[in-house]
């Protein structure tokens, strides 16, 4: 099942796994009718699918973004086993990342006016970070290290669609409104196991994305069933 939405709108599909070859991600996209026809701004995470739309404008979830610095840190903080090296370790790339991303994020959403300085500052520190953490694991000796390399590339490599949140203020931090769509669908998955049938799976994705789309117009869920089920649903006004 895939999500997309707005701050008005929801729309939650699934697609037929069965008939669909091995890039069902980009054919199960393309069903939904929403990325291929959408020339805005899409918040989302690094899934290489969504990198397949050239006319976008991407911007990479940072909630996804600080979990991975933050087991780059973790094992940075194991491997100080001696005291020399606790001491060496007290300053980490990935730390620093983390924190300038958290830090912006204040800045920009929780802070009236933004102060430009301090903005320039802590995207300095988050470039230093990536620059140096991508310069320190260059020799890629192991599997670890070569997933730490790529991971400070990608922050690196991919700055603008990282900060795009920081030059834009209508784009939010993460992409978590999207993932709040399929909880319920989550929750339904451990309680059932599975849906047993493709019309039964189209038909809830069908009532979770107008139950939601009417609870961001502030529509009570059952008034919105109700109105339904005596054939006057509601609709949202076109955008």
């Amino acid at each position: 099942m895939h999500s997309a939405s707005t701050g008005k709108y929801s729309l939650i599909t699934v697609h037929d796994l069965i008939t669909v070859h091995d890039r069902r991600g980009r054919e199960a996209m393309n069903t939904a009718g929403v990325l291929e026809n959408f020339a805005g701004i899409a918040v989302h995470d690094t899934w290489a699918r969504y990198d397949t739309y050239p006319q976008l404008t991407h911007a990479l979830c940072k909630a996804h973004a600080l979990r991975e610095p933050a087991a780059v840190t973790e094992l940075a903080t194991q491997n100080d086993t001696t005291e020399n090296d606790a001491q060496a370790g007290q300053w980490c790339w990935a730390t620093q990342v983390a924190d300038a991303l958290r830090e912006l994020n204040i800045l920009i959403h929780h802070t009236e006016a933004p102060d430009a300085a301090a903005v320039a500052e802590q995207v300095r520190l988050y470039r230093a970070g990536v620059v140096i953490g991508a310069h320190t694991t260059r020799a890629r000796d192991s599997k670890q290290e070569r997933k730490h390399h790529a991971l400070a590339r990608r922050l690196r490599d991919r700055q603008g669609d990282y900060l795009r949140f920081v030059t834009d203020d209508r784009v939010p931090f993460d992409n978590y409104a999207s993932e709040r769509e399929i909880r319920m669908i989550k929750l339904r998955q451990k309680v059932s196991g599975c849906l047993r049938t493709l019309t039964g799976a189209e038909q809830f994705c069908a009532i979770r994305s107008y139950l939601a789309t009417a609870a961001k117009h502030r529509i009570n869920f059952l008034d919105a069933l109700v109105t339904l089920a005596q054939g006057r649903p509601w609709m949202p006004a076109a955008a």
